[in-house]
């Protein structure tokens, strides 16, 4: 039982590492795109929105979603989805993208913003941090507490 008490903690943590890595790889991501120097006019091909929440009285929340089609500098037709878009585009829509001659499939139709996606980053993994200390500290509190009761009853 004891186990529990543990990887469920442990468990809680490796997933908000792996969210922690996911932001900053989608932050430096975008920065490299903007600073690339590289655009190129892209059509939106599709916008539409996910929907998730909701059951047992929680809220609701709306993704706005876009799929954009440029051609890159070397000839190449890439296409992308990506989320979070400006609510005014649509379907037939051009837009400029910025992106990487490496990876031009990791474009972003967002404006160059670096201070913004930066904040936010860095809120995401203060947010995180706290979920990490908290388990951790949950973690040593048990294990302080479960050897106080094995000297005070024995250990059985």
């Amino acid at each position: 039982m004891n186990v529990f008490f543990y990887a469920l903690p442990a468990l809680m943590i490796t997933v908000v590492l792996f969210a922690a890595a996911k932001s900053v790889r989608r932050s430096l991501e975008l920065r490299s795109a903007w600073k690339s120097g590289l655009t190129a006019e892209a059509r939106c091909l599709r916008a539409f929105t996910t929907v998730s929440g909701g059951a047992n009285d929680t809220s609701v929340t709306t993704t706005l979603h876009h799929v954009y089609e440029f051609t890159a500098r070397d000839g190449r037709a890439i296409r992308f989805k990506e989320s979070d878009g400006r609510p005014t585009v649509v379907e037939g829509d051009i837009v400029t993208v910025h992106y990487t001659a490496q990876r031009p499939d990791k474009a972003t139709a967002h404006e160059p913003n670096p201070v913004r996606v930066a904040v936010g980053t860095l809120g995401m993994l203060v947010f995180f941090g706290v979920i990490v200390a908290f388990c951790v500290g949950f973690m040593i509190t048990y294990h302080e507490m479960s050897a106080g009761d094995d000297a005070l009853f024995g250990g059985i």
